[in-house]
């Protein structure tokens, strides 16, 4: 195949979960989608924290034991170090392997007793974890029955064969097509690389402002301006977690500590008109959600419940773990949406940029219908609005 780009990095993640949502509600069990270096592309039901924060060198890369056998050309069902049953199936188009769906990362009821064997201290030594993250980590390994086991192969080899079919297909029409569009290709890229010299000047590298913005705050610490120096700091946090716009899934917990800089910053700028509380409890931080998804709730909080009282208000911020749902609450006792407000976001096809019905729309590409925003209330006692989301990344609508 004449291609010098991998198809599988232009696969698009909600449209993969909406495509194979159906069986992948059927199981549990770790499934995602690699390139033939290794890396990461999709999790489509996410791995274990002892795979994902302990074997694996980085987030986004593979463990040795998936790179070993990708470098063998070795697919199929196998058991890694630690004795966990994994899979490893080919994406192939043309006879070429694209990538590997991969997956399964749980315990047989023949190797739970390897669980058991696992050296936590020499796990320490070598990944600078907590002891007590890697204990809790392996403890909070599934052992699988056999069926169970069986299904999930069975809904593997269906992902990575349709894959397969899908970008033979898409391969076959774009190579029918090089012939007709290589003139409209070239005239277009003479006209990007014009565009690209007029509007060179204009081009901020993200590394110039971080440096520049850290420069500023060291000014500000040797003129004793501390709180101007926190709040660059915390300004280059903020920006810098904003440009994450991948297709990862981020923490809870993240996503928390990104909320927290941002309203240190408007507490400073709001000063006693301004409170908050944030309570969140631990066992739901490490789930993890699509970033950038609580902010715009609580900017639209402090915009039109805050900002609009003489006095100021309160914005409080709560989540809760509930028949294997997570809900996220962000509540304030202003004086509710604005009617037009109100209006404009509850109308579905409306595109305004309130951010409201954008990051509604994400919560329900990646999980279903059922799940995402809701106004549970908009008074002039305040607004509730409650975020909605599954344990697992694909849910059960």
């Amino acid at each position: 195949m004449n291609t010098t780009e991998n198809p599988l990095n232009k696969l698009n993640a909600s449209n993969v979960y909406a495509r194979f949502s159906g069986i992948l509600s059927l199981s549990n069990i770790p499934l995602f989608l690699v390139d033939t270096n290794g890396s990461i592309l999709l999790e489509l039901i996410p791995s274990p924290d002892f795979c994902t924060h302990i074997c694996r060198k980085s987030g986004d890369q593979i463990c040795s034991d998936y790179t070993s056998r990708i470098q063998t050309e070795e697919v199929g069902c196998f058991v890694c170090r630690y004795g966990l049953e994994n899979i490893l199936l080919p994406i192939k188009v043309q006879d070429e392997t694209l990538g590997y769906i991969a997956g399964m990362q749980v315990y047989s009821q023949e190797t739970e007793y390897q669980k058991f064997m696992i050296d936590i201290q020499s796990l320490k030594n070598e990944t600078n974890a907590e002891l007590e993250f890697i204990a809790k980590s392996i403890s909070s390994l599934k052992t699988v029955e056999p069926n169970k086991m069986k299904l999930h192969e069975q809904l593997c080899s269906h992902i990575a064969k349709n894959i397969s079919i899908d970008l033979s297909e898409s391969v076959n029409y774009v190579n029918s097509a090089v012939e007709r569009f290589s003139i409209e290709k070239e005239i277009l890229e003479k006209k990007i690389i014009d565009l690209e010299a007029k509007n060179m000047s204009l081009v901020i590298n993200p590394h110039f402002l971080f440096n520049t913005l850290n420069s500023i705050a060291r000014i500000a610490y040797f003129e004793q301006s501390h709180t101007t120096e926190e709040l660059i700091y915390c300004l280059s946090d903020l920006l810098r977690y904003n440009l994450k716009q991948n297709d990862q899934l981020h923490t809870i917990a993240s996503e928390i500590d990104n909320i927290e800089k941002y309203l240190y910053i408007q507490k400073v700028r709001f000063k006693n008109r301004l409170e908050y509380t944030i309570e969140i409890p631990e066992k739901i931080k490490s789930y993890r959600i699509p970033n950038m998804i609580i902010q715009p709730i609580v900017e639209n909080a402090l915009i039109h419940g805050i900002t609009p009282k003489r006095d100021g208000g309160k914005i409080s911020i709560y989540g809760e773990e509930f028949k294997k749902e997570i809900i996220i609450s962000i509540a304030d006792n202003g004086n509710g949406f604005p009617k037009d407000i109100l209006e404009i976001i509850q109308q579905a096809e409306n595109k305004s940029g309130l951010g409201f019905r954008a990051t509604d729309k994400r919560l329900k590409q990646y999980y279903g219908a059922c799940y995402g925003l809701e106004i549970v209330k908009s008074d002039y006692s305040g607004s509730t609005v409650t975020i909605k989301f599954p344990t697992q990344p694909v849910g059960r609508c």
